[in-house]
């Protein structure tokens, strides 16, 4: 393993809190339990912090582009994520709108280069 984060809080999907060692290989999770006797190039100590699954925020307006002075896509997913955010839904209020897939396909170029967690970008029509 490339890194195990040590005793730290962990909640399990059955709603139990555990005392577990997180192990990371490659930049993902590989195990999770008692690690204290694997080797790794790095270990943390994560004991007294509480690891909780990504949370998915379904409303955010980062307004990119058009109304940047607001918030932006690079702003805002970095904000998400230091949050515990790990996805994201963001909604069309931008100038112009995101309501076709022109906008839309200029979204995910801006995005592609500067997003923080994984994005589902949402357009919407000018017609009901």
């Amino acid at each position: 393993m490339d890194i195990i984060l040590q005793g730290g809080s962990v909640v399990l999907p059955n709603n139990k809190i555990e005392e577990l060692d997180i192990g990371i290989c490659d930049s993902k999770i590989s195990a999770i339990g008692d690690l204290s006797r694997s080797s790794s190039q790095k270990i943390i100590n994560i004991k007294n912090l509480l690891v909780i699954p990504g949370a998915i925020d379904t409303q955010v307006h980062f307004r990119e582009p058009g109304l940047t002075h607001k918030e932006d896509i690079f702003h805002g997913t970095m904000g998400a994520v230091l949050g515990g955010v790990t996805s994201i839904f963001e909604m069309p209020n931008t100038k112009p709108p995101t309501i076709n897939l022109k906008e839309l396909t200029n979204k995910f170029k801006i995005a592609e280069k500067v997003v923080f967690v994984i994005s589902v970008f949402i357009g919407a029509t000018e017609k009901i």
